[in-house]
């Protein structure tokens, strides 16, 4: 195991999807998995051999121990997962395919981890020793108490010397452009690796890239210079991540993205996708983006690694991306063929 050590914090909701393609209202069963954006991160990097620690609270039934185990099975540390509250987090998948979107209902209110409080977790125990410390805009978002909670843990992270890293995560089911502007503002002030997708930016603090549409599957490589510019410039992030997805429909995406360091710009190569699974693509490229990180990689080899890992999070099925180190340099190496490995 790499002997650095990685901190997540956020929700691991319960996934109830129809077989295949199924609509909502046709669908006479619903397959079960957990997942969740801090926690299909921390399952990337205990993938990639790191110790990796998910912190959140569930409830002490059976459900919340399944959930548990469904981390501990790709050797993810649950030390400090509170046991409490009544309810695990339920989101409700719909795949799209075609010109069909996916759709998302969520039944997330009153869960184990919206109910948290200060006292389930000790950030100065759970800091030590740590090396990068990840959540997403998500978990701020489902109310003030996990705000303030998210704010106690950048706090503690900081002062233990810890690397913070945050993806935006913008859910408009969760809360209002508003508020979310105000609450980001504050937690981004500790951040050191912001990582954001070609919406984001926009709708969490009104920067726009220029010429682009992502309804139209259009990227302009200029415009999203400027927004990560406006992002390091606004808040003095080492690191701004942007991934760069141009949607042809629900199975077709072109995926890329750039990176910048304050000083220059850095492009990976684009793939085109396939798509079996896309939730957790975002999370896989900042599970990438981490772990190239720790190895020490230059910025083009770090970018090409996390898109590399978050594609081939597309073609697994589920929340969690279950591919090696291996399996990821290989691909950013540019073997993309897919030809059977004997």
């Amino acid at each position: 195991m790499n002997a650095k050590k990685i901190i997540t914090f956020g929700e691991l909701m319960l996934r109830l999807a129809p077989q295949g393609y199924q609509r909502f209202v046709q669908a006479d069963t619903l397959s079960a998995t957990y997942g969740g954006g801090e926690a299909n991160v921390c399952v990337s990097l205990a993938n990639y051999g790191f110790h990796s620690i998910f912190v959140s609270r569930l409830p002490s039934h059976e459900i919340g121990q399944a959930g548990v185990n469904a981390l501990r099975r790709y050797g993810v540390d649950t030390s400090y997962i509170a046991r409490g509250g009544n309810r695990v987090g339920i989101y409700y998948l719909e795949k799209g395919a075609s010109q069909r979107p996916s759709k998302v209902i969520y039944d997330r209110a009153d869960s184990a981890l919206a109910t948290a409080s200060s006292e389930d977790f000790c950030w100065q125990e759970i800091f030590t020793d740590a090396d990068w410390f990840h959540f997403t805009g998500i978990t701020p978002a489902l109310n003030d108490t996990l705000a303030d909670l998210c704010l106690m843990a950048c706090k503690a992270a900081k002062e233990a010397g810890v690397t913070v890293s945050c993806d935006l995560n913008y859910r408009n089911k969760l809360w209002s452009k508003e508020k979310a502007g105000k609450v980001m503002e504050n937690l981004c002030q500790y951040v050191d690796v912001c990582i954001a997708n070609e919406e984001d930016a926009s709708d969490v603090f009104g920067i726009h890239a220029a010429h682009t549409d992502v309804t139209a599957g259009t990227v302009n490589r200029e415009g999203y210079k400027d927004v990560a510019r406006q992002l390091q410039q606004r808040f003095d992030f080492s690191t701004v991540a942007i991934t760069l997805r141009e949607s042809i429909s629900a199975n077709d995406n072109d995926w890329s993205a750039m990176l910048y360091d304050g000083n220059d710009y850095y492009f990976s190569r684009k793939y085109h996708m396939h798509i079996v699974d896309r939730v957790g693509g975002g999370d896989s490229f900042g599970g990438g983006l981490i772990a190239a990180s720790l190895m020490g990689y230059a910025p083009q080899e770090l970018i090409e690694f996390a898109v590399a890992a978050s594609c081939l999070k597309h073609s697994i099925e589920g929340d969690f991306n279950l591919v090696s180190m291996d399996e990821v340099l290989k691909l950013a190496g540019g073997d993309a063929s897919g030809r059977v490995q004997r």
